[in-house]
C-alpha cells in the first residue's frame, strides 16, 4: 500500500481540537481524583440530640494514677502497712538516717492505736546529745522519698500529720529536705514531755518551703536517746484542687476535658486477682488514719486508700460530672462467690448507693454527712463488675441478684452489664451494656462504623474503655490518636445507640509504666497530655449538642471520615456549627464543604475558627522535654461560609467551628437518621 495522504486543513483542525479539549478533560479528571466533597444538612429536621452524657472519663488505679498521682498525698506507705500485717515487715520506701549499729535500730510492731492497721514503726535511738555516743549534728531517724521524689515548691505550704508515742520526752524535727538530706527546705521542731506522748498522740505542723526541689523527702529526726513509735505519717500540699486533696494541675487537666461522667475505680482494680485484694468501698471511707489500705494485686502495688469511695464521689461533683460507680459483684479474676452466697455482696452494693444518695439521717448517709457532705451525691449509674461476662460461670446469676435488688430499692438507677449487646440480644435485663476495645490503629479506624448496624432498640452501649494499644502506638502517638478520633466520630454519629464513651487508661506515672496507651503522663512535678488526650478536646462540646446529617463523598480517599454537630457555647451563648474531619492517610486532600439548610449569610467569618491536630510524623509523641509537640493549634477561619474549599493535611484531625448568626436550630429525634457519612 502507498502512503496515506491527509488534507492539511483537516490535520490542523484535529490538532486544535485535541490541544483544546484533551488537557481540559484531563484536568477535570485530576481534580475529581484530588478533591473530596462533604455536604452537611443543617436544617431543623436533620438534627438529632446527642445524649448529655456521651463523653466522659474513666479512672482506674493503675500506673500509680491515684496513689502518688491525682491524689496529692506525698508520703508512700504512710501507715507502714504495705509490708503486710506479719512482723517484722518491710517498711519500703522508708529508710534510716544514721548508723543502725550504733545510732538507732528500727523495726515494726503491732502496737498502733488503729485497729484496722495495727502495724507501727518502732525507733530506738541509741545516741544522745551528751555522753560517749553523741548523735550526728543533723540527728538520726527515718525519711520517706514519697512516690519517686516529693515535689516541694518555694512559698507553698505543706501540712504534715503523724501519730507518735514514746516512753520519755521527745524532741523531733519534722523536715522537708533534698533527696540527700543536705538541703533543708522547711523544718519544725516538736517538743513534748513524757506525759504528753505516753499514749498515741496526733501531731500536726504546717511547713512553708523556702526553696524548690522536685526530688525531695520528708524526714523525722531526733538527737534524744529513747524509744519512739510513729504511725500514719501524712504530708499534703495545702493547695489542692478545690481544697479536696487532689493534685491541682492533674485535676485541672481533667476539668479541661469537660467530662460528663467519671467511671471509677476500675477496671481490674475493682476485681482484684483474688477477692481478698479487691477494692471494698467500706474500707475506704471514714477518717484516713483508720483506713486499712490494700494491696492491688493486679497492678502489683499498695494503696493506702486515701483516695476512696467518698473522694471519688467528691471528684465527680468538683468536675461537674456524674459518677458511674463500678463495684465488685462477687467475682475476681481467679475466684468467685456462688450465686447462692452472693447476698452479702448485694447488700454491700445497696449500702454503697445509700452512702451516696441517702439522706443525712440514714445509716450510711449519716456517715457521708459526718465526712463533710450532708447533701447526697448525684449517683445515677452503677456497673456490675468488669469484663466478667463469659469468663465466670456465676456472672449472670450474680448479676440478676444485684439487678433485682437495686431496681427494687432504687428504680431510677441505671444498671450496666458486662455482657456485650452489640451484635446479639442480651439474655438478661440491663439499661446499658459495657463495650471495651483495645486494638491496632488501622482496626480502630475501621471500627468507626462499628455501631451502624446495631439494633436501635434495647440497651444502649457504654464504650467505657477504648484505646489503640498495640506496638505501633508507642507511648501514645499521633497515629493512635487519629484512629481514636475516627472511632469517636463514629460514636458521635451513632449516639442514638451509644450513650457514653471514655478513653482508658486515664493516667500514667512515668515511673510505673504498666500500660502505655494513656491520656495523661506525669511525674512528681511535671505532666503532659498525649495526642489521645488532645483528641478528646475536639469532642468536649459534643455531649448535649445536635448531630447533623452529613454525606462525605470521598472519591479515592478512603482515609477520610467526618461529622457535623451544632453546639451552644455556654460562655458567650453563641451557636456554632462544628465540622470534624480525620485524614488518616499520607496525602493532602482538597475538600469542598457545602452546608445546606441555613439562611443566607448566617455564617459569620469573624469568630469562626479552625483547629488542627497534626505533626511532622505520624509516630510523633509528646514528652517531658517536648510536652506540646503534638497539640491542637487554632487559627481564625477567614473563608468561613456555607460553601468552603479547605485543605486537609496528611494524618490530621481538623475541626471547623462556624459561628452562626443566631441560635435557632431545634432538635428532633428520628429513627430514620441516616449514617451515610461513612
Amino acid at each position: 500500500m502507498g502512503p496515506c495522504k491527509v488534507n492539511y486543513s483537516v490535520l490542523l483542525l484535529s490538532f486544535f481540537i485535541v490541544s483544546f479539549f484533551v488537557p481540559h478533560c484531563l484536568s477535570i479528571g485530576d481534580e475529581a481524583d484530588q478533591r473530596a466533597f462533604l455536604r452537611v444538612n443543617a436544617s431543623e429536621a436533620s438534627g438529632r440530640p446527642i445524649p448529655k452524657t456521651l463523653f466522659g472519663i474513666f479512672f482506674e488505679e493503675i500506673n500509680h494514677a491515684g496513689a502518688g498521682g491525682l491524689w496529692a498525698e506525698l508520703v508512700s506507705n504512710r501507715g507502714f502497712e504495705a509490708g503486710g500485717p506479719i512482723i517484722p515487715s518491710n517498711i519500703d520506701p522508708w529508710s534510716i538516717i544514721g548508723d543502725e549499729d550504733s545510732s538507732l535500730t528500727v523495726s515494726t510492731d503491732r502496737s498502733s492505736c488503729f485497729e484496722l492497721n495495727k502495724v507501727a514503726l518502732r525507733m530506738e535511738v541509741l545516741c544522745d546529745t551528751k555522753g560517749t555516743n553523741i548523735c550526728p549534728a543533723g540527728g538520726v531517724g527515718i525519711y520517706n522519698p514519697g512516690f519517686w521524689g516529693m515535689n516541694i515548691e518555694k512559698g507553698k505550704k505543706y501540712k504534715v500529720v503523724f501519730y507518735v508515742r514514746s516512753s520519755g520526752a521527745i524532741d523531733v524535727s519534722v523536715s522537708l529536705t533534698g533527696s540527700n538530706g543536705l538541703e533543708t527546705l522547711a523544718t519544725c521542731e516538736i517538743l513534748a514531755s513524757a506525759s504528753q506522748v505516753s499514749n498515741w498522740t496526733k501531731m500536726e505542723v504546717l511547713l512553708e518551703a523556702n526553696a524548690t526541689n522536685h526530688n525531695s523527702r520528708l524526714q523525722l529526726t531526733t538527737t534524744r536517746k529513747g524509744v519512739i513509735w510513729f504511725d500514719q505519717v501524712s504530708a499534703m500540699p495545702v493547695d489542692t484542687y478545690k481544697g479536696h486533696g487532689f493534685r491541682s494541675e492533674l485535676a485541672e487537666m481533667l476539668a479541661d476535658l469537660k467530662p460528663k461522667f467519671i467511671r471509677f475505680p476500675g477496671g481490674y482494680f475493682v476485681l482484684g486477682d483474688w477477692l481478698r485484694n479487691a477494692f471494698r468501698w467500706k474500707a475506704t471511707i471514714g477518717p484516713w488514719e483508720e483506713r486499712p489500705g490494700h494491696f492491688g494485686d493486679v497492678w502489683n502495688y499498695w494503696t493506702d486508700d486515701g483516695l476512696g469511695y467518698f473522694e471519688f464521689l467528691q471528684l465527680t461533683e468538683d468536675l461537674g460530672a456524674l459518677p458511674v460507680w463500678v463495684y465488685n459483684n462477687g467475682i475476681s479474676r481467679n475466684d468467685q462467690v456462688s450465686t447462692s452466697h452472693v447476698g452479702p455482696f448485694v447488700q454491700e452494693a445497696l449500702d454503697s448507693i445509700e452512702f451516696a444518695r441517702g439522706d443525712s439521717n440514714s445509716t450510711w448517709g449519716s456517715i457521708r454527712a459526718a465526712m463533710g457532705h450532708p447533701e447526697p451525691f448525684d449517683l445515677r449509674y452503677v456497673a456490675l463488675g468488669n469484663e466478667n461476662c463469659g469468663k465466670k460461670n456465676n456472672y449472670r446469676g450474680n448479676y440478676l441478684k444485684f439487678y433485682n435488688a437495686i431496681k427494687k430499692a432504687y428504680p431510677d438507677v441505671k444498671i450496666i452489664t458486662n455482657c456485650n449487646g452489640l451484635c446479639q440480644t442480651l439474655d438478661h435485663p440491663a439499661d446499658f451494656y459495657d463495650y471495651h476495645v483495645y486494638t491496632s490503629a488501622k482496626d480502630m479506624f475501621s471500627k468507626a462504623d462499628q455501631f451502624n448496624c446495631t439494633s436501635r432498640d434495647g440497651p444502649k452501649a457504654f464504650v467505657s474503655e477504648y484505646a489503640v494499644n498495640q506496638d505501633e502506638a508507642g507511648n501514645g502517638n499521633l497515629l493512635a490518636a487519629l484512629a481514636e478520633a475516627a472511632f469517636l466520630i463514629g460514636i458521635e454519629q451513632n449516639s442514638d445507640v451509644v450513650s457514653m464513651a471514655s478513653f482508658a487508661p486515664l493516667f500514667l506515672n512515668d515511673n510505673d509504666r504498666w500500660w502505655h496507651s494513656d491520656a495523661i503522663v506525669f511525674n512528681s512535678s511535671q505532666q503532659y497530655g498525649t495526642p489521645s488526650y488532645w483528641v478528646q478536646h475536639f469532642f468536649r462540646e459534643s455531649s448535649s449538642a445536635t448531630v447533623l446529617h452529613s454525606t462525605l463523598q470521598k472519591n479515592a480517599y478512603t482515609s477520610l471520615i467526618a461529622s457535623a454537630i451544632m453546639w451552644e457555647n455556654s460562655d458567650d451563648n453563641k451557636s456554632y456549627l462544628r465540622i470534624k474531619i480525620v485524614n488518616f492517610g499520607n496525602d493532602i486532600v482538597n475538600l469542598k464543604i457545602s452546608v445546606d439548610g441555613l439562611e443566607p449569610s448566617s455564617i459569620q467569618p469573624s469568630g469562626s475558627t479552625k483547629t488542627i491536630l497534626t505533626s511532622g510524623n505520624q509516630k510523633d509523641e509528646n514528652s517531658f522535654d517536648e510536652p506540646n509537640k503534638v497539640k491542637p493549634t487554632q487559627s481564625p477561619l477567614e473563608n468561613a461560609d456555607k460553601d468552603m474549599d479547605v485543605v486537609l493535611l496528611p494524618y490530621s484531625l481538623t475541626s471547623f467551628d462556624l459561628l452562626k448568626e443566631s441560635s435557632n436550630i431545634r432538635t428532633a429525634r428520628t429513627d430514620s437518621f441516616c449514617k451515610s457519612s461513612f
